[in-house]
């Protein structure tokens, strides 16, 4: 594919650039009438200039524009006073799914980086010391938490930020007060079964091309297995889409309709070369190698699973391609969330959106003017900065969630389970024993020990996942917040492919071999949408990240954690709402379909 054209003015009504800074004429005239010299000698021996000049009669009485200081000063406090006086809001102690009590040996739990006393059997000492300090909130006592390699300089030998649990925030809703998910679902469930199973088939699958798994015969034996779960073929099965085929196999779908399942399955606002400033952005990545190309599978002996488990560095080290890819696989979706910036896909994104020329959102105040255009305020810069401000706030969020309700565990620690269990460990851990048959009756699970020897879940990096609880996904939670701040600015109902086609491109996919971009010629090009496309690229982030790519986070940890996302997105937006000078009303169409309205009149 060609380069896109330069985009010499992008949204002229939201994105022009500032003028070049000019000397202010005051001190154009004092360096002139004074000069150069006289001016330094005088600053050097200390003499107050303005006697030298017009004195005490030439200053102003006031600024240009008379403001009234004292009455901003009031509706300043007037307007903060209010805004949290709205957000105080007291939800209860939220409830979690009863693990915690169900098993006494803490291996329903998180406990990644803690001392383990066997596979799946964390330290009682070492897991009551982590909860002492989420309970106290004494930095002391975090820094007495009894980790399995303390003082060790990996990247997962320490807590990875459990004190961002406890942090306040000064815009949108407290994180202690974000009620809009349910508990975790318990590790005994036959959700979580489902979910692990699915895990198992995405580290399978997680070299083959997207594009390729409707002809592949891998992804129908997923398909086919996942049909056979009792959670998916059940009526609390709001998160997957059933049947289960190989075209919509590891897909997202808040709701039938959302465009999750429309399309290519990698979002374009992930492939469309744009532009930061004057800096071409390609969206080509330096992957990870396939298997079948020098690269590895990780945490598969349980020798090394223990190792990492319990804070130690990895033996494994990750292999790099020396080209450049678009994204193709699930493998590719890990090395980008590997090291990205949690809100870097969304703030790409908006670039992609402003290159294409999409239009405002209709309730911009600015649509139609015909004198001003917002910058600052409802324009470009606004945009710009908001998407990353809303990644801080939904971080905390999460980070309540994962640290304090729920401490739910990660896949990789449910595949330690599965491994007990089929193995007959000594000593066994209690939730080993309480897991749902649908797991270990699972297609997958054969062909993973046929292939590593063991019935641990295959990573896709050496140290796995980070250390930090399951539930929800940060990924997630910073991808809700961030693609309700860019609808709020951008007009999601706009069909994608003619604002493409204008600027030169079109609905494309990655090439067999992600080095170029071809057209995409499925017979739903035309219907893609800027919502569609957005809520997709959530779900492309947040399961690369833990389902289809790097298997370190379940779906619903991804589900949920999108919806608590938006939630907290919104409430930012409303709270900054009165900050606004221009009036206006703006609709939001959320990721469940319904509609959500910031508005400051």
């Amino acid at each position: 594919m060609e380069d896109p054209p330069v985009i010499l003015e992008i949204l002229p009504s939201t994105m022009e650039r500032e003028p070049h800074p000019v000397s202010l004429p005051n001190r154009r005239k004092f360096m002139g009438t004074m000069g150069g010299a006289a001016a330094a000698a005088a600053l050097t021996a200390g003499i107050p200039l303005e006697p030298l000049f017009e004195g005490k009669h030439g200053q102003a009485e006031a600024s240009v524009v008379p403001y009234g200081s004292s009455g901003r000063t009031h509706e300043a406090w007037e307007y903060r006073d209010s805004t949290a006086d709205a957000e105080k809001i007291d939800v209860g102690e939220l409830p979690d799914n009863g693990d915690q009590e169900r098993f006494t040996d803490f291996s329903g739990n998180w406990s990644k980086t803690l001392k383990h006393d066997a596979l799946g059997i964390p330290n009682s000492a070492s897991w009551l010391s982590l909860v002492h300090a989420l309970k106290t909130g004494q930095f002391s006592d975090f820094e007495n938490i009894l980790v399995g390699n303390p003082g060790g300089t990996n990247f997962t030998a320490s807590l990875n930020g459990p004190q961002g649990a406890l942090a306040f925030d000064l815009e949108g809703r407290d994180s202690h007060a974000t009620n809009f998910i349910p508990p975790a679902p318990s590790v005994a469930s036959a959700q979580t079964a489902a979910e692990q199973v699915e895990h198992y088939w995405g580290a399978l699958l997680r070299d083959v091309n997207f594009t390729d798994y409707p002809t592949s015969s891998l992804a129908a034996q997923a398909a086919a297995d996942m049909n056979r779960l009792s959670f998916v073929r059940s009526h609390d099965n709001n998160e997957l889409p059933y049947p289960v085929t190989p075209q919509n196999l590891f897909r997202g779908q808040f709701y039938p309709g959302d465009g999750n399942l429309q399309g290519p399955y990698i979002s374009q606002l992930l492939l469309q070369p744009t532009f930061f400033g004057p800096q071409p952005l390609t969206q080509q990545l330096q992957r990870f190698l396939s298997i079948s190309e020098g690269g590895s599978d990780y945490l598969t002996s349980v020798s090394e699973f223990q190792n990492v488990q319990n804070g130690f560095p990895p033996t494994g080290v990750l292999h790099f391609d020396p080209k450049y890819r678009f994204i193709r696989m699930g493998r590719d979706l890990a090395a980008y969330t590997h090291v990205d910036e949690l809100h870097q896909a969304y703030f790409v994104a908006f670039l992609v959106l402003a290159g294409i020329g999409t239009p405002l959102n209709p309730g911009n105040p600015y649509n139609g003017s015909r004198t001003e255009h917002g910058f600052g305020t409802l324009g470009g810069p606004d945009a710009a900065g908001t998407i990353p401000e809303m990644a801080t706030r939904a971080l905390k969020a999460s980070w309540f969630h994962k640290w304090i309700v729920n401490l739910r565990m990660r896949p990789e620690e449910y595949g330690a389970l599965v491994q007990a269990n089929l193995t007959h460990t000594h000593p066994f851990p209690q939730a080993a024993g309480a897991l749902n048959h649908d797991v270990l009756n699972s297609a997958a699970l054969p062909i993973v020990y046929s292939k590593y020897g063991t019935y641990l879940l295959p990573q896709a990096f050496p140290e796995a996942s980070p250390g930090h609880p399951c539930y929800p996904a940060g990924h997630g939670t910073v991808g809700g917040a961030c693609i309700t701040a860019i609808k709020f600015f951008f007009d999601g109902s706009q069909k994608i492919r003619p604002l493409l086609q204008a600027a030169g491109s079109d609905v494309v996919v990655p090439s067999a071999d992600g080095r170029s971009l071809v057209p995409y010629t499925g017979a739903d090009r035309d219907q893609l949408t800027i919502n569609g496309e957005l809520s997709k690229l959530a779900s492309n982030i947040t399961f690369g990240h833990g389902l289809v790519g790097a298997s370190i986070h379940f779906r619903s940890s991804s589900i949920q954690a999108v919806v608590l996302g938006e939630q907290l997105g919104l409430s930012v937006l409303q709270d900054r709402a009165k900050s606004y000078n221009e009036p206006f009303t703006i609709h939001i169409k959320k990721i469940d379909g319904t509609t959500a309205t910031i508005s400051n009149q």
